[in-house]
């Protein structure tokens, strides 16, 4: 084992590696072979180079600068990570941009040399900077994994033991999936289909893993050809019944480092299919040149999206799970916060131990946010033991998470009030939560894109001079990736900003306002889209707001919101208690119903009347 570095020692050691190279600058990006938002410990870079563990940015290390390029989502984390480090924090104008490549031209004399490992970065991000630097005389080599030669006890790619997401929760047997996508294929004309993404492959088998924290992958690439379906995969990974399953499917299984070698044997006549985001520069670079490409977003990727109605059915009802759990929680939480010392860390803790009560659970889709007042302000916020802030009678706690079930993926954010809220903090949840409710009321045609229908979720904040800095909703996959493409409403690095919603779309609507030192606000629920009506105009579709809790009403400023509004979060309540009620104990039903008590409108004045004549 390595003795441990410090952050000055690792930027030394990748300036030798980069003088050894002949190298004036190094580019490191959050990413892996298969351009995964999450990845394996071997290749979290950025957080072995600088400490910070976000996942979105871009480091760039010159002989006399080292820089981390991230978006406002981690400011505040990174001001905190970096923080008596010798890398530098550059705050990116514009989200999911690489602002570093103009920064680089700008800085660079002509004829340097940078580098980045084409084994982890994109065929479309390659093609970008090799336009930008050829203006200006930069090269770029992508053969040198500066990062390797300097992480002396880089873990390994892990060996863990793949296994079968059965069909009774998948809806679609793999043989009829690969039917269907070769289907495609022909439409397209298209002879070979390279598969990169991890969750496009675990999709497509009906295979899951534990490669990845918090998504269930497994390390493999595939190409899908006419007539054959190759796995290339570590033969470790694969249990005795389940590769003979595979190849009892019509599956021929190749060990996981000859995926280039395949590729460089293609035919000339063949019609390779590959999807350049998702694409390594080195596995497109190891394609012959007489073979036709065809570039597009994957097929499994838009296949996956639109859930089938096995599917959906699950996700009802895993909603009903994931409620149950969450309410269980927030009941505990409001009972005992004055009996117990509570910390973010132990209310992640205890959250997780309800939602492990429920059918199914294997794991949380991501790392719980438990942001405690200034915490909340910090959108990616993991608490650590050093900033386990404890949880008071008093202020904003926002709760951001969710769960991997074998029967769905869940993900939702509320916030609450532990104390008296201020009339800042109510006006604050209640313009967020306008956004929330008038994203989920929306109807819209068919083709409708999401940054078309964005503007609803953030009208409110901007007519009061208030804006977030996310996305403002990201797919969700089926026991798979918690920000899962093509869809995105709004900008966003998981999504397609091109692809219109479609029926069976599960998305998140999630919009927020965050107040650095102060709190952070967002109530997230996931959308389903489904069919509304067709006109003399065309089809129509809407939203089902398909997650399942309370909204902290106490944070509510009535007189913000409008009858439809008002509306809206009364039919919500009413179903979120018709829902999970019969999964409650007596107390924690009889709470549940206080906290989904019908609010404002006309039958809450006619209540109120009721008890002044009567006290008359």
């Amino acid at each position: 084992m390595e003795t441990a570095m410090t952050i000055d020692e690792k930027i030394a050691r990748v300036r030798e590696e980069m003088e050894n190279t002949g190298m004036d600058a190094y580019i490191v990006p959050v990413t892996d072979p298969h351009q995964g938002e999450y990845m394996p410990e071997r290749y979290r870079s950025i957080a072995w180079l600088t400490g910070f563990t976000g996942s979105a940015g871009t480091v760039v290390i010159t002989r006399d600068f080292a820089g981390l390029w991230t978006d406002s989502r981690y400011f505040i984390q990174a001001e905190q990570q970096l923080r008596d480090s010798p890398v530098s924090l550059v705050k990116l104008k514009v989200s999911h941009t690489p602002e570093y490549i103009k920064w680089i031209t700008k800085t660079l004399p002509g004829n340097s040399r940078v580098g980045v490992d084409g084994k982890v970065v994109s065929v479309s991000l390659v093609r970008q900077i090799k336009e930008s630097f050829s203006h200006v005389g930069i090269s770029l080599d992508t053969e040198h994994d500066i990062v390797n030669m300097a992480w002396k006890d880089r873990p390994e790619i892990p060996e863990n033991k793949a296994f079968e997401h059965d069909v009774q929760y998948a809806g679609v047997a793999r043989k009829d999936k690969l039917q269907i996508i070769r289907e495609q294929m022909q439409r397209k004309k298209v002879t070979h289909h390279l598969l990169t993404a991890l969750d496009d492959i675990a999709w497509t088998f009906n295979i899951r893993g534990t490669d990845v924290r918090y998504n269930p992958l497994v390390t493999a690439y595939s190409v899908i050809s006419e007539t054959f379906a190759y796995l290339f995969i570590d033969r470790k990974k694969l249990p005795e019944q389940l590769k003979e399953k595979l190849i009892n499917d019509g599956l021929e299984i190749k060990p996981y480092d000859e995926i280039m070698k395949f590729l460089s044997g293609l035919d000339p006549n063949d019609v390779m299919m590959i999807s350049p985001g998702s694409t390594s520069f080195s596995l497109f670079n190891s394609i012959p040149e007489k073979v036709k490409v065809v570039e597009d977003i994957s097929i499994p990727t838009r296949l996956k999206a639109i859930k089938n109605d096995i599917e959906i059915d699950h996700i009802r009802n895993v909603m009903v799970k994931d409620g149950v759990a969450l309410t269980k929680f927030f009941y505990w939480l409001e009972q005992n916060l004055r009996k117990e010392r509570i910390t973010e860390i132990s209310a992640s803790k205890k959250l997780e131990a309800f939602r492990r009560e429920q059918e199914n659970f294997v794991h949380p889709s991501f790392a719980t946010i438990a942001g405690y007042g200034p915490h909340g302000a910090i959108v990616h916020y993991e608490a650590t033991p050093e900033t386990d802030a404890e949880l008071k009678q008093e202020g904003l706690f926002l709760l951001d998470s969710g769960g991997q079930y074998l029967d769905g993926t869940t993900d939702i954010t509320r916030t609450n009030a532990l104390g008296q809220p201020t009339a800042k903090q109510k006006r604050d949840f209640t313009l967020a939560l306008q956004g929330t409710i008038n994203l989920a009321r929306i109807e819209f045609p068919e083709g409708t894109k999401g940054y078309q229908i964005e503007i609803l979720a953030r009208k409110a904040l901007w007519e009061n001079g208030l804006n977030y800095g996310h996305g403002t909703g990201h797919g969700v996959g089926f026991f798979l990736n918690v920000h899962e493409g093509p869809q995105t409403i709004g900008t966003g690095a998981s999504g397609n900003a091109q692809v219109a919603m479609e029926p069976g779309m599960l998305t998140a609507d999630e919009p927020g306002i965050y107040r650095e030192g102060e709190y952070g606000i967002r109530t997230e629920n996931l959308i389903l889209c489904v069919p509304s009506k067709e006109t003399e105009f065309g089809k129509f579709l809407k939203f089902d707001t398909v997650t399942l809790c309370f909204i902290d009403t106490d944070l509510v400023d009535k007189s913000l919101l409008n009858k439809k509004e008002i509306k809206w979060l009364n039919d919500y309540h009413q179903k979120v208690f018709e829902k999970l009620s019969p999964h409650l104990e007596k107390d924690e039903r009889k709470w549940l119903e206080r906290k989904c008590k019908r609010r404002g409108g006309e039958e809450e004045k006619k209540r109120k009347g009721e008890k002044e004549r009567r006290r008359r």
